[in-house]
């Protein structure tokens, strides 16, 4: 009797036995480029196609794999079918690459034999994780897929999400069993917006998987688009926790910037200078005082929290530090209240001037920036606020921070210039030539402390900065 074994009963049986090469690194460091596997030809549906899930997408299609990008957003979808870069951080030809695909049609994920999932991970009113996003694409691809399928998670989650709550999801509304009929593995996404020097391929990648043989799988997809390597982490566990640890590092380091920048203000010290001098001893670390936005480091510190306190842990320092870089955005507008007050401004009949209300530095995404924090102190002042930003859209910067913007740059008629986000567009902005614009005795706050001191003193600018 001859046995008849279907592509996809082959698919996750070969995925089992784990046929596919890797080499393993005995000290625990990033594989090198292994072996070309015949998944060249293996179906990629990347679910989530914002600023994590689109780069993945095109890396995959421009390594040759068919690659499906699926997502609920119509507006997203229909102008990447235009060819249109929604992220910013692409190039539309790239957008355009023959190999992908882009839907709305959640039954393509039929034909993948890899699903990423890529999407959001925010935090609830109470800071607590919202694990909406990955229920709902987890139902989605489990009603979906078929059996042999491996399902990686990129979106940040605290340890124990993967296991504790995409997995029995995909299992609920697939009917199929996870390490049997399907395989579950984690990647955590290392994507640094508007930063061309670390692009996907360029950053060590790390992988798990939920068994061995998984993550052996798992870790030779990702090879074969990162050159930079990849790191098998020994469980899903330690991947999502190196995910949470790296930002929360970046935030508590970040605290302490800040929290001597309110320091020295008060004891009239250049914070910026005193962090040159410490920075000529080999193991300083430079890291600088600035409001802290975006969807990472304000974010996976109460992801951490939450799991370390359902074991009784309670995580002072990275909470503590969580409160100081929250109130970096009323500490701005004293600053900025302060610097009008030098000038002897009165308040109610201030203007000021806000560059870059983007989350960082050359980015046009205005969620989760801290600017609109920074805005709505000066308000409370009656101060009046307009705002620029020549990467944002301002339609969006309207509804958002429902703010006067301006279309094009102009000092004129101002009593203060805050500098909130150091776009490379400001960098050719001549303090002379500002000066000759504003009020009398006007004011320049420079949270990001791109302009020198003496510059804006040979202006006779008022200057004040973190």
């Amino acid at each position: 009797m001859t046995t008849i074994i279907s592509d996809t009963e082959k698919r996750a049986d070969e995925r089992a036995s784990g046929q596919y090469a890797l080499e393993t690194s005995s000290e625990g460091t990033a594989l090198e480029h292994t072996t070309e596997q015949s998944s060249r030809e293996a179906t990629i549906c990347v679910v989530g196609l914002g600023y994590v899930g689109l780069p993945l997408a095109v890396g995959f299609a421009q390594s040759e794999y068919r690659v499906i990008g699926y997502d609920v957003d119509d507006v997203t979808v229909d102008r990447l079918q235009e060819g249109i870069d929604t992220t910013g951080d692409l190039r539309d030809e790239q957008i355009q690459d023959g190999n992908i695909s882009y839907t709305t049609d959640a039954t393509t994920i039929t034909e993948a034999d890899y699903v990423i999932i890529a999407v959001p991970t925010p935090i609830d009113d109470d800071e607590r994780p919202d694990l909406g996003y990955i229920e709902s694409a987890a139902t989605t691809v489990g009603s979906e897929m078929d059996p042999g399928t491996t399902v990686i998670l990129e979106s940040t989650v605290y340890p124990g999400a993967t296991r504790d709550v995409l997995t029995p999801a995909l299992e609920e509304a697939s009917g199929l069993t996870a390490g049997e009929d399907f395989f579950v593995g984690y990647s955590p996404e290392r994507a640094t917006p508007a930063d061309s020097e670390h692009g996907l391929e360029d950053v060590v990648k790390v992988v798990s998987g939920q068994n061995e043989k998984v993550l052996e799988d798992v870790a030779t997809l990702y090879d074969s688009i990162v050159d930079a390597g990849v790191h098998p982490a020994p469980s899903i566990e330690v991947a999502e926790a190196c995910k949470v640890i790296e930002n929360i590092q970046r935030d508590v380091n970040i605290a302490l910037a800040n929290e001597l920048s309110m320091a020295f203000e008060s004891m009239d010290i250049d914070t910026q200078e005193v962090l040159e001098a410490a920075g000529t001893k080999w193991n300083f670390h430079d890291y600088r005082p600035g409001l802290v936005g975006g969807h990472c480091i304000p974010v996976d510190p109460y992801f951490f929290a939450h799991r370390a306190k359902r074991e009784g842990v309670d995580p002072e320092l990275m909470l503590t530090s969580r409160k100081v870089n929250e109130s970096m955005p009323n500490h701005v507008a004293e600053l900025t209240i302060k610097a009008l007050n030098e000038c002897h401004k009165t308040l109610q009949e201030s203007r000021v001037l806000v560059l870059g209300l983007a989350y960082k530095s050359d980015v046009g995404d205005i969620r989760s920036s801290k600017v609109a924090n920074v805005v709505d102190h000066l308000r409370e002042f009656d101060i009046d606020v307009a705002g620029y930003d020549p990467y944002a859209d301002n339609d969006e910067i309207r509804k958002s921070f429902d703010l006067d913007i301006q279309e094009s740059l102009s000092f004129d008629g101002f009593d203060a210039v805050l500098l909130t986000t150091s776009h490379s567009a400001f960098e050719d902005i001549e303090l002379d030539d500002v000066a000759a614009d504003l009020d009398d005795d006007a004011a320049l706050i420079d949270v990001a402390g791109a302009f020198e001191q003496n510059d804006a003193a040979d202006a006779e600018l008022v200057y004040r900065s973190l």
